[in-house]
């Protein structure tokens, strides 16, 4: 029961928003609408029942015209029934998609708000795969919801409706056995109860293991679908090292867990099967042996006898709800437990920043970015960099330096706000635009007009402006293929991307320019010559770069160096050696 309210509780705060959201009226106009026709196809199902008596009476006496007007009035039904089916799927699917869309949206933003994402996996949070949590998951929920929600009210007020029914069966068809009558009020009930309650209780118990084993199954597709992705956007790196067998034999590990699990899933849904069948094949002639003894007595008519069959049927598929739809339940739960812990990582992530003692980067008047009592550290706690009073003045072109490991490229996340894992301060001067450009560049899947000037719209610059940034990097040969749709990263070399890292920032001019070892794919003329265009075409913008190589050396007006100070590095001006108390320079 504590894990029953546990999953209706999260269900509830899962599926909740949607239906308070600006699409809300939509949303409960339709559910409404879907849940009101299934109950209009209770109040068919119950006519029915009560056709049924008739017509079998009907053929039991002979009586022509009653079975032809039987007829008709089944082919009524029928139609109504029909017609409201297919618009309750209808209306059920309409429903879904714009729940799906307003879900896939949400999670969306949420996801990739505030560099959540890329802190979730700083935090190395359980929420893997988050493609199949807003791709599969969201979809599976919104299904799965819909059709165990209709389907249990259904049941409800079904079972409620065949109950007076029943009841008042057994009053005119009484419990006879041998020869002897026994007046039990409700007997049919019981009966149907009694059975249901035994098939719940021995389905749970064979079927339980299946939610963790669904829950697991759906991780491991996961896994080897993403490591699948993976090679074929390391395909080059694989090919040059020849890895091809250490690949193959790494997805076949992974396929292997997706293996042996199903196999588990097979064992188990083998016997779910095996008692849910035999459970439904007895439920069956269950409902006869209780009534064929006052049906041979003589108590009950023929349309009787089918009369209580079919709302015994009713009722105990009703009671049964939980036994056929074990397995849905099961993968629900999962796919519930998935989307929770994805929550969960969101949600944690977002508070990372907000937590006490982690980086404050704040705006104020300066034209320089200020760093006050600034200490980052590591995902484990562990200190990395201290720096204090260090200042990126406006305008001025500076070198970072220091070995590898010692968090170069970390200053830099700090300093754009994606990094939490520390204290001090940050100031950014206000409505200062920063540009930030790693070794190997990001560029979406698209037209490469749209992929230059991303993250900017497509159309939010000239295609003379593209063309002219692109040759004055080095690629006049790209000017004709701005409107070529093609995956960047995988066409292009690593040189190419880096000098159309630089044709984006020479587009969208941003005030301070951060170069992480951005031209370190480059010769060294090449590279001289990259920078010297950024000081021809961006004299106002503040550079800071990352690099190794002492050729940079004369292409920036000041050097600062990580030196090793204890147990973390801090920023000196080169050739000025750590102390233990300084905690950095101008």
């Amino acid at each position: 029961m504590n894990n029953l309210r546990s999953t209706v509780a999260t269900v509830w705060r899962i599926a909740i928003p949607y239906f308070r959201s600006e699409d809300k009226v939509a949303g409960r106009v339709l559910l409404a609408a879907v849940i009101a026709i299934e109950l209009s196809l209770v109040a068919i199902q119950v006519l029915v029942n009560q056709w049924q008596n008739r017509f079998f009476n009907a053929l039991q006496q002979y009586d022509w015209n009653s079975f032809i007007w039987e007829l008709g009035v089944f082919v009524v039904l029928a139609t109504v029934f029909i017609i409201l089916a297919v618009y309750q799927l209808y209306l059920n699917q309409w429903l879904q998609i714009r729940w799906r869309r307003w879900m896939t949206e949400a999670y969306l933003k949420r996801w990739l708000g505030e560099a959540n994402h890329y802190r979730m996996q700083l935090k190395g949070d359980a929420a893997d795969n988050p493609d199949q949590r807003v791709a599969e998951d969201v979809k599976q929920f919104i299904e799965q919801t819909l059709t165990i929600t209709i389907g249990l009210l259904s049941s409800i007020v079904t079972l409620a409706s065949f109950v007076v029914v029943l009841w008042g069966l057994s009053e005119e068809a009484p419990l006879t056995l041998f020869g002897t009558e026994y007046r039990i009020p409700g007997y049919l009930v019981w009966g149907a109860l009694l059975y249901s309650i035994f098939g719940t209780a021995l389905t749970h118990w064979i079927g339980w293991p299946l939610v963790n084993l669904n829950f697991e199954q759906q991780r491991y597709e996961a896994d080897f679908r993403f490591n699948l992705v993976r090679v074929r956007e390391s395909s080059e790196q694989i090919a040059l090292l020849r890895g091809e067998a250490v690949e193959q034999g790494q997805l076949a590990s992974r396929f292997g867990r997706v293996v042996q699990n199903w196999y588990q899933i097979m064992s188990r849904t083998k016997r779910l099967t095996a008692f849910t069948a035999g459970y439904s094949q007895a439920a069956t002639i269950f409902p006869y042996v209780l009534v064929a003894p006052a049906y041979f007595a003589k108590k009950v008519q023929l349309g009787g006898v089918m009369q209580t069959l079919s709302a015994f049927s009713q009722v105990q598929g009703a009671l049964s709800f939980f036994v056929s739809a074990y397995r849905t339940l099961a993968d629900w739960r999962s796919t519930v437990a998935r989307l929770d812990g994805f929550d969960m990582s969101i949600e944690s992530a977002a508070k990372l920043s907000g937590e006490p003692r982690t980086i404050d980067v704040v705006n104020h008047a300066d034209d320089s970015i200020d760093l006050a009592q600034l200490l980052l550290k590591l995902p484990n706690g562990l200190p990395l960099i201290a720096a204090d009073g260090f200042s990126l003045k406006s305008s001025e072109r500076t070198l970072l330096t220091g070995p590898s490991g010692a968090g170069k490229s970390t200053l830099f996340r700090a300093i754009a706000g994606v990094w939490p894992f520390g204290s001090g301060a940050i100031s950014v001067p206000a409505h200062a635009k920063l540009m930030m450009l790693p070794q190997r560049p990001y560029f979406p899947i698209g037209p490469l007009k749209a992929a230059i000037v991303y993250p900017a719209a497509a159309d939010a610059f000239s295609i003379d402006l593209v063309k002219e940034a692109l040759v004055a990097v080095g690629l006049p040969q790209l000017a004709d293929r701005l409107d070529e749709d093609a995956h960047w990263n995988r066409m292009l070399s690593l040189g190419e991307q880096q000098r159309l890292g630089i044709a984006r920032a020479l587009l969208h001019q941003p005030q301070y320019l951060f170069l992480d070892e951005a031209t370190a794919s480059l010769d060294e003329p090449s590279e001289a010559r990259l920078y010297r265009i950024i000081a021809e075409r961006l004299p106002q913008t503040t550079v800071v770069s990352i690099g190794h190589r002492s050729t940079l050396h004369d292409l920036h007006d000041r050097r600062v160096e990580l030196i090793r100070d204890g147990d973390r590095f801090s920023l000196r001006p080169a050739g000025q050696a750590a102390d233990a108390t300084a905690g950095g320079g101008n």
